[in-house]
């Protein structure tokens, strides 16, 4: 900084006509301002003004480097200023990374709210059922399930992160109703799986808090396989078997009878739905904002009563033998 400031100092100098002028305005003695000008020259290797007792005159390279040194010092002033109004103003651009099923239910239709309020702000929203790294990959924040794993990452909790065990209500009048976990070995089964296979292992908890008792882990099959959300949620609606899904995924199907919950008492593994960014430190407007609209989405919506399973739920028919 020391250069910028000899910089400063040497175009006041020029425009105020003396270096004790230009001492003045930016606070420091006659003999400071003296010293500071020679330090610029030694460095430059030139001399830029011609003293006297009565005024200073600019030299051919005093000219030249007065005249470039106005035009750097007005993009600096201006990149602070721009940088100043940035702290107050939400724009640039925002990068977010979501799941592709809370991308597309959530974060998506919100991205497109929150643009409208911040005209000055761009937004991509990268969905991904693969884990990101926020900070070498150039990312604002990412809506994850689980805590941040990397120390430099700071989290907003979101919600419960419950999974469901559902079906169409089609699916259920043709196989049945599973009646307890071990009836699953008897049903298809949708897998999300990076690797094929036919066969998994479901982890499940109880649902009532009181009870304590370690997962149960049940062996399941099927023959539909993928290692992406969506089309397992595509597939369970087409009736062609069992899914567990974040709860948070299958709101709308469940509340609209798209899909039944199976097995209410028992739910999979569970871990908190969080909002991931880098250090709470100097967070750009942008970031922050949007930090603080991701939350209210899920502080204000009902969803987490409305996915409680009903105190009462007419039966689904079984099939009739013949």
């Amino acid at each position: 900084m020391n250069e910028l400031d000899d910089m400063r100092l040497f175009v006041r100098a020029v425009s105020a006509g003396s270096l004790s002028a230009a001492g003045r305005e930016l606070g420091f003695s006659p003999a400071v301002g003296s010293k500071r000008l020679a330090r610029l020259e030694a460095r430059l290797g030139v001399r830029l003004l011609q003293r006297s007792s009565r005024r200073l005159a600019l030299t051919d390279e005093g000219a030249l480097y007065h005249e470039r040194c106005l035009v750097i010092l007005a993009e600096i002033d201006d990149a602070e200023a721009e940088l100043a109004q940035g702290r107050q103003y939400a724009r640039g651009l925002l990068r977010v990374s979501a799941t592709v099923a809370m991308g597309r239910r959530c974060i998506g239709p919100l991205a497109a709210e929150f643009m409208r309020h911040h005209p000055e702000v761009t937004v991509q929203v990268s969905l991904s059922d693969t884990m990101v790294d926020l900070i070498d990959e150039g990312f604002d924040c990412a809506v994850r399930i689980g805590g941040p794993q990397d120390s430099r990452l700071a989290a907003r909790w979101l919600g419960p992160n419950r999974r469901v065990l559902c079906a169409t209500p089609g699916y259920l009048r043709r196989r049945g109703r599973p009646r307890a976990l071990e009836d699953l070995a008897g049903h298809d089964c949708i897998l999300q799986e990076r690797m094929a296979t036919r066969h998994s292992d479901w982890q499940f908890i109880p649902r009532d808090a009181s009870v304590a008792a370690a997962p149960r882990s049940v062996a399941v099959r099927g023959r539909l396989v993928t290692d992406n959300g969506e089309q397992a949620h595509d597939w369970a609606l087409a009736g062609l078997g069992l899914v567990r899904r974040s709860v948070w995924d299958v709101l709308e199907e469940l509340a609209d009878g798209r899909l039944v919950e199976v097995l209410p008492e028992w739910a999979g593994e569970s871990a908190p739905l969080q909002l991931v960014f880098p250090s709470r430190r100097l967070l750009p407007p942008r970031t922050r904002l949007f930090i603080d609209a991701v939350v209210r989405r899920f502080e204000n919506s009902a969803d987490q009563e409305r996915v409680k399973p009903p105190a009462r739920r007419p039966p689904v028919a079984r099939a009739k033998r013949k």
